[in-house]
């Protein structure tokens, strides 16, 4: 069952890594975040890499311009 779902990288922070929430540029946790099977299914690792990815994804947008 496809159950794609859209959050923003902040609401992935909030219920897996809260402690990171105030170190987050607003830009970053503004994120979209397209997750296949839902938030529902997430596991923290993946959530951490999602985070990790999102972080480095913003930094070079920034280079780029």
């Amino acid at each position: 069952m496809d159950m794609q779902e859209t959050v923003k990288l902040s609401k992935i922070v909030k219920e897996f890594k809260p402690e990171l929430y105030p170190f987050l540029k607003q830009r970053e946790l503004n994120t979209p975040i397209v997750l296949r099977d839902g938030i529902s299914r997430l596991n923290s690792e993946d959530a951490e890499e999602i985070i990790q990815y999102s972080i480095i994804h913003c930094q070079d947008e920034q280079f780029l311009h």
